[in-house]
């Protein structure tokens, strides 16, 4: 307890608005992590092909993408509240569409609902790093993503369990259920109304997809080594949420330890967020970063001599170990940048969107077509392989110091 108190989350207005806001995101991430375990499932059960389900999968990345584009041009005025709001009734309109789905397995049905899933994920993100960068100090940004990442890591940790055990009562039990969770967030969130209601001021201009891509062309040039690490452990978690879905029930029916695939990749997160923001790491994340990636991949390589579900378990978790570190250094590079962009934040928020819905656009593509020609281990080896020597280069080639062309932004006012 003293530790708690030292830390400032009894005392301090700033930590109670994080807790609160880590709470409201437990419960939506809950009923997204059963339904992130159930979809690929289904998808390939009805489709009968890993690669047609990746397909299908990318498609809700393809449409977040488009959001990216579009979202920064036209909110205006708009609360992290509302922002959260709509991103609670995309949840519950994919649930919708799911159960849809299940009656009627028709192709035009999935892919509404991936679209509706691909803005769901969108308008979420926006409101994180909005909440971050405008609440939240320079040296407080990477314990705060590690705070929210416990949050959101306990969620994807219970989401698998906890679809496994709906699945086996009924095919559309877990979808009820994701329904009953984000229900509780909605009761969450109106009770802490007031601690999410600073707005956004971001003026509404004739929107130009074209406009916004040619602005994160200028960005991509000054924050390459960051857009690129984003790319990598959002590919990664992309496969481990579609192609390691698939692999988790498949080694389950063989034996009791293949249901904690899925719940190894995601348990270190928990507590690992807990040191992060411990550490309250101020600069060298970047190279942190890179670093702690790079030993991910090695992990994941090393699946390769192995075919015991233990020695699995025991690499996912401590590439996952890694994975968790770099995910609030990330995030606060991202976060740092974006606060020193004043008005035109909105366009680096978009860009670091952008990068993983590319990552879910590929993800499940590569994933499920290298699963259905090397299998499923052989697919996270291959993964690993990739990242390790991507996190090489980057280690070789990133600057000391990000800097922004701030005239040209000026400019874009």
């Amino acid at each position: 307890m003293t530790r708690i108190i030292r830390f400032g989350f009894l005392k301090d207005q700033m930590w109670v608005s994080v807790i609160s806001l880590g709470v409201i995101l437990f419960f939506i991430f809950l009923g997204d992590a059963v339904l992130s375990y159930w979809t690929p499932n289904f998808l390939e059960d009805t489709l009968g092909s890993s690669f047609l389900m990746g397909i299908i999968m990318s498609f809700s990345s393809l449409v977040g993408l488009g959001s990216d584009l579009i979202l920064p041009q036209i909110i205006r005025g708009i609360t992290v509240n509302k922002l959260l709001v709509l991103s609670i009734l995309a949840s519950f309109l994919f649930s919708v569409f799911l159960i849809n789905a299940t009656y009627f397995p028709l192709v035009l049905i999935i892919l509404a609902a991936m679209a509706i899933w691909g803005i769901y994920y969108e308008l979420l993100g926006f409101g994180q790093q909005q909440f971050v960068a405008d609440s939240i100090p320079l040296k407080f940004r990477s314990a705060t993503w590690g705070i929210l990442g416990i949050f959101r890591s306990i969620a994807y940790f219970l989401g698998p369990i906890l679809g496994g055990a709906l699945l086996a009562r009924g095919l559309r039990v877990p979808i009820y259920a994701s329904i009953a969770f984000v229900f509780i967030s909605v009761i969450v969130l109106m009770s802490a109304k007031k601690k999410h209601a600073r707005e956004i001021q971001i003026d509404t201009h004739e929107v130009s997809i074209f406009r916004e891509f040619a602005h994160w062309k200028v960005l991509f040039v000054h924050v390459w080594p960051v857009v690129i690490v984003s790319l990598c452990i959002g590919l990664i978690d992309a496969v481990f949420w579609t192609v390691g879905a698939v692999w988790t029930e498949e080694l389950a029916d063989k034996s009791f330890l293949g249901s904690f695939i899925l719940p190894s990749y995601m348990l270190p997160s928990i507590f690992v967020g807990f040191l992060v923001a411990k550490w309250q790491v101020f600069s060298g994340k970047k190279k942190l970063a890179e670093k702690l990636l790079l030993l991910s991949g090695v992990f994941l390589i090393l699946l390769i001599f192995t075919d015991k579900v233990f020695i699995f378990l025991v690499l996912i978790f401590f590439s996952s170990v890694l994975l968790s570190i770099v995910y609030p250094l990330t995030d606060g590079v991202y976060s740092d940048i974006v606060a020193r962009m004043g008005r035109e934040r909105r366009h680096l928020i978009g860009l670091s969107q952008s990068t993983a819905s590319l990552a879910y656009i590929a993800g499940p593509i590569v994933g499920g077509f290298l699963a259905g020609k090397i299998g499923e281990k052989e697919t996270f080896v291959a993964i690993g392989l990739t990242i390790t020597l991507v996190s090489f280069l980057l280690l070789k080639f990133t600057p000391r110091k990000l800097k922004l062309p701030q005239e040209e932004i000026h400019t874009w006012e």
